[in-house]
């Protein structure tokens, strides 16, 4: 188990300096127009290209790519270009709220898509039918049009939650929910429907093996069979979708946080990227890429230890 963590963690290593060193390069490619950005339109020449030196976009490209490579390793990303707020500030202000929606979203993708799954699998027939009807109408619609009905519905036709803001935990915990259930519910949805599809058709798969059979033959009840046996060999193939699902879900954010105007991670790639303010554009993307590396690894571990072939392998 030792040498299948370690195996894990190097090619979390190499993923997480792969990622950053291309979008790195990509981002500062087209970064030329930042000192104008931030001076504005009234900026002479002269006092544009004094900012390109205080910022060092007059350095080579790769002397630049050595110095925050030698900052991010240091746990340093610098200053925003545009605030002077320390990167590392700006991220940490913000994480809980992405991660406030999406590993709450993620818990409840989790239980629903397991019952449903799990059910369609057991009884057939109608119910079965029911749930892949359901999921592709769910699936195929965008999470932003889910987002903007329930605004619609719930937050200005009842006013029954807040259509925006944020309330943190730590004020309180009622508006903390209330500020994070239409954004988790417009999450979940797609989330649910595509994860009980796979949970569904990993358990039918269980359920056909030899030593399923094996076991009803020994007079074994079904429930004993189902929980003990079957869930075992159906939760790789669930967790594999779940931690796609979590990758997907840092992406919906993005949008999700613009329509009900939550100030997490997403708001602030959106903003830094139209701004062109690449410290912390490249401090929220190694951040997100740490995140989506510890779930994947996490999600391995328990993969591992469902299926031991799964460490071999």
């Amino acid at each position: 188990m030792v040498s299948f963590i370690v195996r894990r963690l190097i090619s979390g290593v190499v993923v997480l300096f792969v990622v950053s060193s291309l979008t790195f390069f990509m981002l500062y490619f087209s970064a030329t127009s930042v000192a104008r950005n931030i001076l504005g339109e009234s900026a002479t020449q002269a006092q544009v290209h004094l900012k390109e030196i205080e910022l060092g976009l007059d350095q080579p490209l790769f002397s630049r790519y050595v110095d925050w490579l030698g900052g991010a390793l240091s746990g340093n990303f610098g200053v925003s270009w545009f605030n002077s707020q320390p990167v590392v500030d700006s991220i940490v202000g913000r994480l809980p709220t992405t991660l406030s929606i999406v590993l709450v979203t993620i818990v409840i993708a989790a239980v629903l898509a397991t019952l449903f799954g799990v059910a369609a699998a057991v009884r057939r027939g109608w119910v079965d039918r029911l749930l892949q009807i359901v999921s592709i109408g769910a699936s195929a619609i965008p999470q932003f049009v889910v987002a903007i009905v329930l605004v619609t519905v719930f937050a200005i036709g009842l006013q029954l939650l807040p259509a925006t803001g944020y309330v943190p935990l730590t004020d309180s915990f009622g508006g903390w929910l209330a500020s994070i259930t239409l954004p988790i519910i417009a999450l979940a949805i797609g989330a649910v429907a595509s994860t009980a599809q796979q949970v569904r058709s990993a358990v039918i798969t269980v359920l056909s093996r030899d030593y399923v059979r094996t076991l009803r033959s020994r007079g074994l009840a079904p429930r004993e069979i189902l929980f003990r046996h079957v869930l075992r060999g159906a939760a790789p193939a669930g967790l594999t979708v779940l931690s796609l699902q979590f990758i997907g879900m840092l992406g919906g954010v993005v949008v999700l946080e613009q329509i009900f105007a939550l100030p997490g991670l997403g708001f602030l790639a959106l903003q830094s990227t139209t701004q062109g303010d690449m410290p912390v554009l490249m401090g929220v993307v190694v951040y997100i890429v740490i995140i989506v590396v510890v779930v994947n690894l996490l999600v391995d571990l328990a993969v591992g230890w469902l299926n031991p072939k799964a460490r071999v392998s």
